[in-house]
């Protein structure tokens, strides 16, 4: 089951960036996150009904709520469409594959979880083969402001997404199942996007082009409702340092998607990176026997 969720996010999560990319144009972004979660609340409040799952969380997940719909469903994804707008969507994804660093640091600073040297050692092993993939996309952006402060803000998107991941978990070891939380979440940040693009008077119309509402679907249904059910249904099983490690590979099908769609051309050094992203996946699986067994134990 752990298999078969890890694989979903990735490969969900890996070709979601060009659904994103069609989107960027004239809606204003806020405008365009705010309908996603709109629609995946939606959808999500009725799977739940339909599975008669309780709706309604315990008071005591509130506040959890508030915040995983303000990080993760909110101001992650503010982060990354800025980000995506001024730098390279390659030097984005090396920053958000920082996130199972990010999550172990955090998890033990905020959760007392003890660090996983192996996840780390991937993660990292992995984020080098990232660099290596994308280094031409780099060269010319050193001395640029702009991409630099465009690199910092999809940091503060992944930290975003690393505290949305510890709050996840910490409500599914409260037995709360992402179905549920992602319902309410989603709903909150797609409320708070609303009223934050009223307030600076942005139009909520979309583009009723086919491109623009077929990237919408998916974002919504695939991205959304699918990605981050199953994703967050993983940290859950495994843990968020281990299940962060998607965030290093789902780059790999972003180029693949890269190559058939866009032309992309590989390069020695992007196959030497490719080389070290399995590598370190391997690390992070076979040297953490229990990452695909055992579930991990609630903090």
């Amino acid at each position: 089951m752990n298999m078969l969720l890890y694989a979903v996010t990735v490969l969900i999560w890996g070709t979601t960036w060009i659904a994103i990319k069609w989107q960027l144009g004239s809606v204003p972004p806020p405008v365009s996150i705010a309908w996603r979660f709109w629609i995946a609340a939606l959808v999500l409040f009725a799977l739940l009904r339909l599975m008669r799952r309780p709706i309604w969380p315990p008071r005591a997940a509130w506040r959890y709520l508030a915040a995983q719909g303000l990080a993760l469903f909110c101001v992650n994804f503010l982060c990354f469409y800025y980000a995506e707008q001024v730098v390279p969507s390659g030097l984005v994804a090396v920053v958000f594959s920082t996130a199972p660093l990010l999550n172990s640091i955090n998890g033990r600073l905020f959760m007392g979880r003890p660090l996983q040297p192996t996840a780390i050692a991937g993660a990292a092993l992995g984020l080098v083969g990232i660099v290596c993939l994308f280094v031409q996309q780099m060269a010319g952006h050193l001395g640029d402001h702009t991409a630099w402060f465009g690199l910092a803000i999809a940091f503060l998107g992944t930290l975003c997404f690393s505290a949305g991941n510890l709050l996840s978990s910490r409500m599914q070891s409260m037995g709360l199942h992402p179905f549920a939380t992602n319902s309410w979440a989603m709903l909150i940040g797609a409320g708070v996007l609303t009223i934050g693009s009223a307030l600076a008077g942005f139009s909520f119309a979309i583009e009723p082009d086919a491109r623009y509402l077929g990237a919408l679907v998916y974002l919504a249904v695939f991205g959304s409702v699918i990605g981050f059910t199953a994703y967050l249904m993983l940290v859950g099983r495994i843990g968020p340092e281990r299940a962060a490690y998607c965030t290093v590979l789902f780059p790999i099908v972003a180029l693949a998607a890269s190559t058939v769609f866009e032309g992309y051309r590989w390069s020695a050094l992007a196959v030497v990176g490719l080389v070290l992203v399995v590598a370190g996946n391997l690390v992070a699986v076979d040297l953490t026997r229990r990452m695909f067994g055992r579930r991990a134990q609630p903090s």
